[in-house]
């Protein structure tokens, strides 16, 4: 394995690093070709002025190089001005610390923005001892901030791996859950059916027959897309945004990068009535698994956000061979559908002992309460059949 060197430099752009260096680390085969630590995915974020100072996502990434000068790791780093677009919440340590006289922000996080989507944070070359590198891009961290005065470093949705180095570091470890579907080696939809109760069964036909009544539903990728399908997606993900979140987080320009740039990767699912488009879900598809991630409509449709987001996906998933589907964060709905409890991560430095200790202490009883969660969730409510027979219905 190659050695790195014990330093670290930091960059305010990721274009600053480069496509090719960055997907050399980024692109390692174990981490199953992950679209949201690309290099286009985050330079899109960046270039369309999402994820940028102005917005509160400052780009810190570090960058580790070999002895040669190759980049051989990399940490994609966003020195943050507010706890938005995260999907792991601290707002309640911020509050408290605020109010106890601190300064909770800046802070420094490590993740991919706006994505609630397990993945690999620390980006390690596959030719590159990866714990050497993982030590030293930590440090860097660290080090970052140190120099920027921040309160605090969090890495949120790494992989169980990844995590798991971070809790050996010394770092808090969070866990929570989300709902993911798991193919079982199931050669069409109706195989995945056969697995339910009878009941849900049931339930799973006629909601996919009352969603598609009268309507269209087109599954797009590559080529397909077109800058009129993101018009008509834009304006479904502002509707939504705005009702749900108050301020949608990406613009026009995104989609129009994405489109352009990973086109392969992205599955768009829409639906039209008469010739006018009504929704949408956005996907984007690694090696092993559909992520889903937008969804949008203008018009309401009863149980079409389950047949976009969900069965739409399923169906997806089999089709290409995928192993599972990440539909995104909460939702307890996506049980009955046969999306089951799973485990996602963050790990948390904080600098002050003040606030440390008592997260600490949060977190370890946070801990302990998902998991039993995700135990009582799946046994009382699984739609799945057990032991031959079927399972109540809730």
């Amino acid at each position: 394995m190659i050695s790195v060197k014990p330093a670290v430099r930091i960059h305010s752009r990721i274009s600053e690093i480069g496509r090719e260096a960055w997907d050399a680390c980024a692109g390692n085969p174990d981490y199953q070709a992950n679209p949201f630590v690309a290099f286009h995915f985050l330079d899109a974020l960046e270039e369309s002025n999402c994820a940028v100072e102005r917005a509160g996502w400052g780009p810190r990434h570090i960058a580790v190089e070999d002895e040669t000068g190759r980049v051989a790791a990399l940490m994609p780093l966003y020195l943050k001005s507010h706890s938005q677009g995260e999907y792991v919440f601290d707002h309640a340590w911020a509050d408290a610390y605020e109010r106890a006289g601190g300064s909770y922000y800046p802070k420094l996080l490590c993740a991919s923005p706006f994505s609630p989507v397990t993945g690999p944070r620390m980006l390690v070359r596959p030719d590159v001892d990866a714990q050497a590198a993982r030590r030293v891009l930590l440090g860097g961290a660290l080090l970052v901030c140190e120099r920027a005065r921040a309160s605090s470093l969090h890495v949120n949705f790494p992989t169980g791996e990844d995590w798991r180095f971070l809790g050996e570091q010394g770092l808090l470890q969070r866990q929570n859950l989300q709902y993911h579907w798991r193919n079982q080696g199931y050669s069409t939809f109706d195989d995945f059916l056969a697995a339910l109760s009878s009941g849900r069964r049931k339930t799973i036909r006629r909601e996919r027959r009352d969603a598609q009544a009268g309507l269209e539903i087109l599954a797009l990728t590559g080529a397909d897309i077109t800058e009129d399908h993101w018009d008509a997606f834009f304006a479904f993900y502002m509707d939504t945004g705005g009702r749900k979140w108050g301020r949608p987080y990406l613009n026009r320009l995104f989609f129009s990068l994405l489109g352009e740039r990973m086109a392969d990767q992205v599955l768009l699912i829409m639906a039209r009535r008469g010739g006018r488009w009504i929704a949408g879900a956005l996907n984007l598809m690694g090696a092993d698994c559909l992520y889903g991630r937008n969804w949008g409509c203008v018009e309401d449709v009863p149980f079409l956000h389950f047949e976009l987001c969900y069965y739409q996906a399923i169906e997806q998933a089999i089709l290409r061979g995928l192993p599972r589907v990440e539909a995104g964060a909460q939702g307890e709905h996506k049980i009955a559908r046969g999306y089951l409890p799973s485990p996602v991560y963050s790990a948390h430095w904080i600098a002050d002992p003040a606030l440390r200790d008592p997260v600490a202490r949060f977190l370890a009883q946070e801990r302990d309460r998902v998991q039993g969660e995700m135990e009582w969730l799946e046994e009382e409510y699984s739609p799945f059949r057990q032991g031959g027979g079927d399972t109540p219905q809730t």
